[in-house]
Parts: C-alpha cells; structure tokens; sequence
C-alpha cells in the first residue's frame, strides 16, 4: 500500500472519491471539501492547511480521509484549548496538529473512508502508523479524529488512540404520519408547549417556507448569508465560510440543499440551511434578522421534523450541543473523537483527563434520559 498527501482536493478525480465515500454524507462529497477550499473558507491563511490522505493499493484508489494541519483549535466542537494551554504553561508546543474531521461541521460520520472488499483495521492501523512515522517532519505534537462513527471510534481505541465521549441531541423518525402523531407520543405538558410555540409564530404573521437547493433564487442566498454574518457578528465574532463557499455548493450540490425561510410582510426575518443524506437531515447554519418568540424552532427544528417525516427520512441531527432540544423531542446520543498525543508525559495525563471526562458523560446521560418528554422510552438508539 502507498500513502499520499494532497494539499488540493482537486488534484483528486472527483468520482474516484465520491465512489469511495457514497452518496449518503453530504460533507464527504468531494464537491463540499472542494468548496471550502476555492472559497478559502478553508487554507493556510485560516488555520486549516488540507493534506487529504489517499491510500492506494496496486495504484487504485481504496482509502481516503479528510486531513488538516490545524493551527488552532477553533470551528471544531470538540475543545481542547485546555490541553493547548497546558502544553504552552510547561514551554511545549502544541500547534500545528493533524486534525481529521470535516471543517466547520460537528456531524458523525465515516473519517477513514476505506472501499469495500478491503480490511478496515488493517488500513487503519497502516494510516495510524503513517502518521505517528511522519509526525516530526511535521512537527506536529499529535492526531485528533472528531465524530467518528462509533465502530470507527471502537477500531482507533484498539490501536492505543484515547476516546473522547459527548453528547449531541438528535431527533428520530418512528414512521410517524405526520408532526401530530409524533406530538401524541410526548407527555401533555410538552406536547402543548409545542403547539403553542407553533402558534407564536402565525400570531406574529409569520409565515414559514421550504426551498430546495435548485429553487433557492441569487436573492435568497445573498439574504440568508446576511443572516448567517449577524449570527456570529452578535458574538462579536466573525463567520467562518465565505459567500463564495455558498455559491459554489448552490452550483455542485443543489441536491442535497434546503433552505427554510420565515418571512414577514413578505420580506425574510430568519432563514436556516440544511443538508440531506439518504436517511439524515442534517440543520447547519442559521440567522435571523428580528428576535421573535419561538422562531428559532420553529425554523431549526419544527420544520426539519416535519420535513423528515414528509420524506421518510430516519434521523435529524440539528446541530451541536443544545439541551433545549430535549424537551422538544430530541434524543442524546454519546458521540465520540480519537486522541493520539506523541509526547508521553502529557498522552497520559490527557487520557487521565478524559477517562474522568467518562465518568462525568455516564452522569449526564442519566440527567438527560430523566428530561426526555416521551410516554413511553423512544425507540430510537441513544
């Protein structure tokens, strides 16, 4: 087998990796990688240097993941500016690291994406020594895998990585008919919350509506980015991908694109933007111009709900954190991240850091699990 680095994705045929990664994750498409880095969303300049890592075998392509030398540690969703700041108090560098995930984007996933018919541990564990062999060429102090799925999670711990746990808030579809009967699984005091949120948003005349990606107009777009600029300038922050990653994935992927508008007096107040797998829905970035009450449910997770059971799909994962969701009818679910830290001294005192982290995570499940607004236990995994 032979390991190489891109720093461009384009230097990659586009369907040799589609035909590796399938169709189901929207953010493995080679079209969505591609687009933060011609938008510049994603480069040197901002603290992400792609080096996408291929196998091949017999000069076929039969394995990818995503690859960044990380800079800092922001956009990622799972923090370890603690462990930064400790290898900094003790004159140790921490930054530039290897980080797999998908930039900006806190969804599980596949991360080391091997063709079928090939042995995934083997491939694994020939990845992990690469990285390991060439981690001072690079100078890097370690390896971060975030959101892997959690067989992938179960492989890179039998390797030596350390296993990070947390938690995100997903709904799930239990064939209902429509957004009533999954109301009527849910205790009256929740079910009338709901409702009444819902009815907020008539009561302040607005209206709700779903574009998909090949109907959203050139005007939409340019006011859903204003949106999407107001929700980190409140924050007194500043957004993480360009316009032009937004137009470049309205051209290559309409497909998997939906855009939800509230508008009032017919012109837009809030609009969000999903994705969609074959069976997720996938809520990801939101903004609003206005404050109204209820609206960011209404248009983050009311209307992905509806939309979900409209078209059969199984899972909604709105986005990360949010214990708010709960009440709503989301689920926990544990996810996981993959840590290697080359320095031994501090590999052990980080895995004694997340080993009391797990301690901790089986606390809050049982918090979590007692908050659920169901009659009865969901069906759904958790």
């Amino acid at each position: 087998m032979d390991i190489k680095l891109t720093q461009h994705i384009d230097t990659v045929n586009a369907d040799e990796w589609n035909q590796i990664t399938g169709q189901n994750d929207p953010f493995l498409q080679h079209a969505f990688l591609l687009a933060l880095e011609k938008s510049l969303s994603v480069c040197r300049e901002t603290g992400w240097q792609p080096h996408h890592l291929l196998v091949y075998s017999d000069q076929q392509l039969i394995a990818v993941m995503p690859l960044y030398l990380k800079f800092h540690s922001q956009g990622e969703y799972v923090f370890d500016h603690l462990w930064a700041n400790t290898y900094h108090n003790n004159q140790h560098i921490y930054y530039p690291k290897w980080l797999t995930s998908i930039p900006f984007t806190p969804c599980q996933g596949h991360r080391i994406i091997i063709k079928k018919g090939h042995d995934r541990l083997s491939i694994t564990r020939v990845i992990f020594s690469y990285l390991k062999n060439h981690a001072e060429n690079y100078q890097v102090s370690s390896w971060h895998c975030l959101f892997p799925l959690p067989e992938q999670a179960e492989q890179l711990q039998s390797l030596g990585l350390s296993i990070r746990l947390g938690f995100q808030f997903h709904w799930f579809n239990n064939n209902y008919r429509d957004f009533n009967d999954f109301l009527a699984t849910l205790r009256a005091k929740k079910r009338k919350q709901i409702k009444r949120e819902r009815r907020r948003i008539a009561e302040q005349g607005i209206q709700m509506k779903t574009v998909k990606g090949h109907a959203i107009t050139e005007q939409q777009w340019r006011y859903f980015y204003q949106f999407y600029q107001l929700t980190y300038l409140k924050k007194n922050s500043q957004p993480y991908l360009t316009f032009e990653f937004f137009k470049q994935i309205a051209e290559t992927m309409p497909q998997q694109l939906l855009l939800i508008i509230a508008e009032r007096n017919k012109s837009p107040v809030a609009m969000a933007l999903l994705f969609t797998g074959n069976d997720t829905l996938y809520g990801r970035y939101w903004g609003c111009l206005d404050e109204f009450s209820g609206l960011h449910f209404e248009t983050c997770y009311y209307q992905g709900i509806d939309y979900c059971i409209k078209h059969n799909l199984n899972r909604f994962d709105a986005g990360a954190q949010g214990e708010h969701k709960i009440v709503r009818g989301f689920t926990p679910i544990t996810t996981y991240s993959a840590h290697w830290i080359q320095e031994p001294q501090f590999s052990k005192a980080i895995h004694r850091f997340i080993q009391h982290e797990k301690e901790n995570h089986s606390a809050y499940k049982k918090y979590y699990d007692a908050r659920l607004p169901f009659k009865k236990k969901p069906l759904a995994p958790t």
